[in-house]
């Protein structure tokens, strides 16, 4: 499970979101393996597929740094119930992380359901190789 400070930082995160559009604020914490933080907020765009999800933005920014070996990603929304991730996100986790990775969704009251990236996406694009 991911720590409190994780999920803070993640509501923390979130409050950088660019969303003048939904007024829907995500955010992401990936953990490296080493222990290394990258953060991601969701921006959005008037031409609005140009929007790009707060999971991809934390996943984007720790690959275009040299990272490839990640411990855990928290993803938080203010949501009822804990953020689902996107059809986008979950084939970039597939992507990037193993099947068993974990995956912390985090409501708007701190609950959490935890989840592999197997368990996102049972059937990825990535299975087709």
């Amino acid at each position: 499970m991911a720590t409190i400070e994780l999920i803070e930082l993640a509501i923390e995160t979130s409050r950088r979101a660019y969303v003048p559009y939904s007024h829907f604020p995500i955010g992401a914490v990936l953990v490296s393996k080493d222990g290394d933080i990258y953060t991601g907020v969701n921006i959005e765009n008037a031409s609005y597929p140009l929007t790009n999800c707060g999971e991809r933005t934390a996943i984007f920014k720790a690959i275009s740094e040299g990272e490839r070996d990640f411990d855990e990603l928290i993803v938080y929304g203010e949501t009822e119930k804990p953020i689902s991730p996107c059809g986008a996100c979950r084939q970039v986790m597939a992507e990037f992380f193993e099947k068993d990775f974990k995956v912390t969704l985090v409501a708007k009251d701190k609950s959490t359901v935890e989840m592999t990236v197997g368990e996102l996406l049972p059937y990825s694009f990535t299975d087709l190789k």
